[in-house]
């Protein structure tokens, strides 16, 4: 599938969520609920696996048994690879496999050692920890799912790993928020979706994608019962669910580009807002669709959360000057001045201010549309990296409230207030913008406004060579030689995209690896 050609701005009837353009599929969800930072999701998640009975499957940018789900429990919370190494000892149906981008052991904050050589937590025969070796040598496999027994879903921008755990007050001297070293993180903001019934099999369907791509097996079949847990009450209940997805075509395979076409489609739709939160945002191909919504006569407002600074020196280089340079070459288009970008700052002890890192990948237009996943707005994301979002559309005006609640919840997160003054400020102005401006308050936790000076508009030189959309075919020459000479092909099985390329990592002896 390949990126859509920017046409008229859709009309007020018609659905933004279209299967086969941009979406996979529709199911429905019996419940489903936005999991907001990672004490929240890493709790619940811990309850998901406490309810385990058969499977657990976890697929991943990065993963590291290590961390710990609930550090606000003290010295009794046990690392997520020792409970999940004493869940199968105790269930002897129970099977876990993780599935790691091959890279992690490179470009991620985990120990790279246990995934490379395994660690005592999963020298277990029902512990399946695989490193994905089969995506373009520059490419990222970058979706964050969970399923519990083929009932329970998590999707989002949280992978399992250190330096991803916070509370929603994001202090700045948060003592909990550490490494398993005991070296203290930044904070981090962050969002998953969890969601049980129909949709769920779909969910499986795209983990089963890359689990067969990667290593030539199929996920077991598992009765489904219900996983939900008892003490979460559902934002949503009842209501049709898309899954977007982005692949790259590797070896012959066809890509695929869902996500880009729902970020084209829903900033097409909007109407009267738009609400992101990114981690990145600097795609080239934002300047078209921009310039074309803020330019029509009665533009929506478009407020965007994003870091000030990208993590690594390379990164912060390249995303931070073509973020810059996007802004300015949309400058002309924003007639209203209804294109604002922030960044969410909060103070520590001594009155100065600490950023907080924007890791979620969230958007939500209107009253109509929210979309929470791992797909951020750079180039990789449209057609490189592997990613998955979700996305709800609204279908009755419950719906409808629950998405502004949502959207609300998150703005008085930043401004460090109760949603309701958040409610009362939208109602006063009508406007996001209006109502960051009489809720942000120095020396408080607030939104601060990204400023940019003049200068170049054009991408910034070698970005192309950092950020591609696509796989470069010379590049891709070279990781196929890389391959056969140090990885196995372990299945002739055919993968999900029609050719037969799956690959598995030989990641250590098998008195460490247990039969994998």
């Amino acid at each position: 599938m390949t990126s859509p050609k920017i046409k008229n701005p859709a009309r007020a009837h018609e659905n933004v969520l279209k299967p086969g353009r941009n979406c996979f599929e529709i199911a429905n969800a019996l419940r489903a609920t936005v999991l907001v930072d990672a004490k929240a999701y890493f709790a619940a998640l811990e309850k998901a696996f406490q309810s385990a009975a058969r499977s657990i499957v976890i697929i991943g940018w990065d993963f590291d048994g290590r961390m710990r789900l609930r550090p606000q429990d003290g010295d009794d919370a046990p690392a997520i690879g020792t409970m999940l190494r004493k869940l199968v000892e105790e269930r002897p149906e129970l099977e876990v496999r993780i599935l790691v981008w091959s890279l992690a052991i490179v470009h991620t904050p985990s120990a790279s050692s246990s995934l490379l050589l395994g660690d005592s937590w999963n020298d277990h025969e029902r512990i399946n920890l695989r490193l994905d070796t089969n995506h373009p040598l520059h490419a990222a496999h970058h979706q964050k799912i969970v399923m519990v027994d083929d009932a329970l879903a998590f999707v989002g921008g949280m992978d399992l790993t250190v330096d991803r755990w916070d509370t929603p007050e994001h202090r700045a001297n948060e003592p909990l928020r550490v490494t398993p070293d005991g070296e203290p993180c930044r904070p981090v903001h962050d969002v998953q979706m969890m969601l049980d019934g129909p949709i769920v099999a779909v969910v499986k369907r795209v983990a089963q994608m890359r689990w067969r791509d990667a290593t030539g097996e199929e996920l077991p079949e598992v009765a489904v019962d219900d996983r939900w847990l008892s003490h979460l009450d559902p934002d949503f209940r009842n209501l049709p669910v898309a899954i977007a997805r982005t692949a790259p075509r590797l070896d012959g395979t066809v890509a695929i580009e869902e996500t880009w076409p729902l970020t084209v489609d829903m900033l097409r739709s909007a109407k009267t807002s738009v609400y992101i939160e990114a981690q990145y945002f600097t795609a080239k191909k934002l300047r078209p669709i921009l310039r074309e919504v803020l330019s029509r006569e009665h533009p929506p407002e478009i407020v965007v959360v994003c870091p000030l600074n990208a993590n690594g020196v390379i990164e912060r280089f390249f995303m931070g000057a073509n973020r810059e340079r996007l802004l300015r070459s949309i400058s002309q288009a924003d007639h209203a001045g209804k294109l604002r970008l922030y960044h969410s700052v909060v103070p520590d002890e001594d009155g100065n201010e600490t950023e907080v890192l924007i890791h979620s990948k969230v958007m939500i237009v209107d009253d109509r549309v929210l979309r929470v996943g791992s797909a951020n707005l750079n180039n990789r994301s449209i057609g490189l990296d592997t990613e998955c979002d979700v996305a709800i559309e609204s279908d009755r005006p419950e719906v409808r409230d629950t998405i502004l609640r949502i959207r609300n919840r998150l703005l008085a997160e930043h401004l460090g207030c109760d949603p309701a003054q958040v409610d009362a400020a939208m109602a006063e102005g009508g406007s996001m913008v209006g109502a960051i401006e009489r809720l942000s308050h120095r020396g408080q936790r607030h939104l601060r406004p990204l400023v940019v000076s003049p200068g170049p508009r054009h991408s910034f030189p070698g970005t192309r060579l950092v950020d591609p959309v696509r796989p470069f075919g010379p590049v891709e020459a070279f990781h196929r030689l890389w391959r056969r000479l140090f990885f196995q092909r372990e299945s002739a099985t055919p993968n999900s995209r029609g050719a037969s390329n799956s690959l598995a990592r030989k990641t250590a002896p098998p008195s460490a690896r247990g039969t994998r």
